[in-house]
């Protein structure tokens, strides 16, 4: 019985993944197998010596202390593109917020509420509505920073509503590159799609090479009429830099699921409480996803969509499974098999990967290893954790 610890209230369709029989769900837990989440910060003491798994229903982890995890043989997994079309949707909506007097004609229409004459309140709004004109997003520039699974949605979004998209990612995956119209013009640095662009969404995880990214040298040279719209993490724009330039005249609106003091009560922003992924088919689509790949793990030993472990899934092919993480350093996987063999264990299978500092393996073995050659296995320098998955 795998015992899992949630820190959030997380969607009954991603619960509902884990079968009762095999897994015991609860917010408290004295030594839980497995930690699954959404917002909860989660602090280093909160992860038992018990826990093999974290999991959170989204796809940033800076809430998991993540480096941390990887130093103990945790893997952190995450759901990329779970949420991703609600936060499309929103970027729609925002890019509209910011280019119409829709929010300011709202306020207005709110004031008439003392009107009764039908025709008077026709008359009036005919007069009044030049006051909330804006423009079309069709025919403009949208530049979209971030080419991954949401960013990817936003920029098909764009050329469907007839914009011109130009994209910047360095990091652009394969998978990512597939799932990018061929339409959207690939920008080869980011300064040149700022200069460029009439709306610029971003899209980018919090790195040490993305914080504070969207800052005053990267704003100087941007058409005056800019639409920043930021919906990824307030941590990658400069928020000091964002008032100096609105105030400068150097773009023209900043549009965010981020308040920050500064920002809110200025006409030239629309400001959202973080609502991107606040849709109830995304926190189940999360929640599903997050309960998948833990299951997937716990039961398997497989890992996908980890942020700190290589993706790696071996088919079950009969025997027992033993998964080992280990420094990511020459020869130790060889020491292993060397323990393997001195028991007279035969190998049915394996895979090996890794990333960055780390080495993951799976090895299907003909017998149950005695504990005995697992303690032999856990003695050998490098060897992070091992597990024996029946």
């Amino acid at each position: 019985m795998f015992k899992v610890l949630t820190r959030n209230q997380i969607s009954v369709k991603g619960l509902d993944r884990l079968p009762r029989q095999q897994y015991e769900i609860a917010s408290e837990f004295n030594s839980p197998d497995a930690i699954l989440l959404r917002s909860h910060k989660l602090a280093v003491d909160e992860i038992s010596p018990s826990v093999m798994a974290v999991a959170r229903a989204g796809a940033g982890v800076n809430n998991i202390p993540v480096a941390d995890c990887t130093k103990r043989g945790i893997p952190v997994f995450n759901t990329p593109g779970a949420n991703a079309n609600a936060v499309k949707e929103l970027v729609i909506a925002g890019m509209t917020l910011g280019s119409r007097g829709i929010l300011d004609g709202i306020k207005y229409v709110s004031t008439l509420g003392e009107m009764t004459d039908g025709a008077e309140m026709s008359a009036l709004l005919e007069k009044e509505k030049k006051r909330f004109k804006g423009q079309e997003l069709q025919g403009k520039t949208l530049g979209v920073v971030g080419l991954g699974a949401i960013g990817s949605l936003v920029a098909r979004a764009g050329l469907d509503l007839g914009m011109d998209v130009i994209g910047y990612d360095p990091a652009l995956s394969v998978d990512a590159a597939w799932r990018l119209p061929s339409s959207v013009r690939r920008m080869e640095n980011i300064s040149s799609l700022f200069a460029r662009a009439d709306y610029i969404s971003l899209h980018l995880p919090v790195l040490d090479a993305t914080r504070g990214l969207v800052n005053a040298e990267l704003l100087a040279n941007c058409k005056p009429t800019l639409r920043l719209l930021n919906f990824a993490r307030e941590e990658i724009v400069d928020n000091a830099a964002i008032i100096e330039a609105l105030d400068a005249g150097r773009i023209g609106r900043y549009i965010a699921d981020f308040p920050a003091p500064g920002l809110i009560g200025r006409d030239d922003v629309v400001l959202m409480p973080h609502i991107g992924a606040s849709t109830d088919e995304a926190e189940e689509n999360c929640a599903v996803m997050a309960a998948d790949q833990l299951r997937d793990f716990l039961e398997n030993g497989n890992i996908k969509n980890s942020v700190n472990f290589p993706a790696l899934a071996l088919e079950r092919t009969g025997g027992t499974r033993i998964a080992i993480s280990n420094s990511n350093v020459p020869k130790i996987l060889g020491h292993v098999l060397s323990a393997l063999a001195d028991a007279d264990l035969n190998v049915i299978d394996m895979l090996n990967k890794s990333r960055d500092d780390v080495a993951y393996n799976l090895i299907d073995v003909a017998a149950a290893p005695t504990d005995d050659v697992i303690d032999r296995i856990r003695a050998i320098e490098g060897v992070i954790n091992v597990r024996v998955i029946a």
